[in-house]
């Protein structure tokens, strides 16, 4: 409790005020990252794999955007940050934690950017949702990575219906901010590819599914290249007596 604590503080101060109800749930995927280690190792290593495959295909490395980089830990920043000009790294909160893994090492070319990629006051708001236009502003964009961020925008936008009520969002709400990110992604003039888990099972010890559940409310995912599953909470992590796996793909969108 006495890191996590470090870690909330050490960020608190570097979050804009409007991200940082944000910070506690990456300060907890943080631990549980750190609990999991093993059993999320193999997911990994399969991201960062894809990303790099992706990138060394490229035959101009000037910039590449990480969209969701979270802790990094499923993002081969390292090898980014050598192979690319410049390296930006896109997400709601960035923990203390990941800030120190750049500055200790002095990654000058990494850029952090704070943003909602969710699209919901979009939607709210009436207007057209195109979460990701800032990145026609852009320069020398040659590589865009969604990174095991998606499903997380339909997760998070139905968090915020259940606290905050409907207040006039429309009935399918989930399934157009997931399309609109996929969209989005897909217009994109660059090198392309997203990660993403589709959907979880809940599984006892007898390997018994005791609950299915699709994360992307019907969005579907084209040209998917690789799949795999991803053991989010292994037995002993939230049960003893049951495990969750989320099936993730991998796709070249472009």
């Amino acid at each position: 409790m006495i890191l996590e604590a470090l870690n909330y503080a050490g960020t608190y101060w570097k979050t804009e005020p409007a991200f940082r109800p944000h910070i506690r749930y990456s300060v907890n995927l943080w631990a549980r990252a750190n609990r999991c280690a093993t059993a999320w190792g193999e997911h990994e290593e399969n991201s960062k794999r894809f990303i790099l495959s992706t990138a060394s295909r490229l035959k101009q490395r000037r910039t590449a955007v990480i969209l969701g980089s979270g802790l990094l830990r499923d993002v081969p920043w390292r090898q980014l940050s050598a192979a690319f000009d410049t390296l930006v790294l896109v997400d709601l909160v960035h923990l203390s934690s990941v800030r120190a893994k750049l500055y200790r090492r002095k990654y000058r070319n990494v850029v952090l950017n704070s943003r909602d990629l969710s699209g919901y006051d979009m939607l709210k708001a009436g207007i057209d949702i195109e979460p990701l236009s800032f990145l026609r502003q852009v320069p020398y964009l040659d590589l865009v990575v969604s990174a095991n961020l998606l499903s997380q925008i339909g997760t998070g936008a139905r968090h915020r219906i259940e606290q905050d009520g409907t207040n006039g969002m429309p009935e399918d709400t989930l399934h157009r901010l997931i399309q609109a990110h996929v969209d989005g992604l897909s217009g994109l003039p660059c090198k392309v590819c997203l990660l993403t888990d589709t959907g979880f099972d809940i599984i006892d010890r007898t390997g018994k599914v005791h609950q299915h559940e699709d994360l992307l409310h019907g969005v579907q995912i084209p040209n998917i290249v690789q799949q795999w599953d991803w053991p989010v909470a292994p037995f002993g992590e939230e049960s003893k007596d049951y495990q969750i796996i989320h099936r993730v793909v991998a796709s070249n969108l472009r």
